[in-house]
């Protein structure tokens, strides 16, 4: 399958793509030239589409951790120990707890690894991590269960000012 070249190296062109699908997958609507939108729209068809598959495949399980005790205000607890010298210092009150996670069974797995070589790692205003595979898989594949392929739609719309470019905007459907 031979893919357009966009006019860049190929560094940059995977590059590009990759930025671009993480936009539409973040944003769920981008502004870009025509040849562009064709391109992102073969590669979020395929993620999207693998994450429809893979939706349901995790199981439950709980584990246990260890985390410091947290007083009204959210701080650490601590209290005094002393060291073997004899000197005193503060320690923090460890608490353990049995949560109930998700774990990905083996081909969801895969999915998830296939789809973060796709997109790139977001962080959102604070500088936390965004994680978007859990996004697709959560948020946008129970979305398109019904739908068999055709996930995103695009329009094409005015000429962009300077060099007259075919402009199109594609989105999630």
């Amino acid at each position: 399958m031979a893919n357009r070249k966009l006019g860049r190296t190929t560094d940059i062109r995977l590059s590009m793509l990759k930025t671009l699908t993480t936009d539409l997958i973040m944003y769920g609507k981008i502004t870009t030239t025509e040849a562009r939108a064709k391109e992102v729209k073969k590669i979020a068809d395929s993620i999207i589409a693998l994450a429809v598959k893979e939706k349901d495949n995790f199981e439950m399980v709980d584990v246990k951790v260890i985390k410091a005790k947290l007083d009204s205000k959210g701080n650490k607890i601590t209290e005094l120990a002393k060291s073997k010298n004899g000197k005193e210092y503060l320690k923090v009150v460890k608490e353990e707890i049995t949560e109930s996670r998700q774990k990905d069974m083996p081909t969801r797995l895969n999915a998830r690894r296939k789809i973060m070589t796709k997109i790139n790692k977001v962080k959102d205003e604070k500088g936390n991590n965004i994680d978007l595979p859990s996004k697709l898989f959560n948020e946008i594949a129970p979305k398109y269960v019904d739908r068999v392929g055709g996930y995103t739609r695009i329009i094409k719309c005015e000429p962009r000012r300077g060099d007259n470019a075919p402009m199109a905007v594609l989105m999630l459907v």
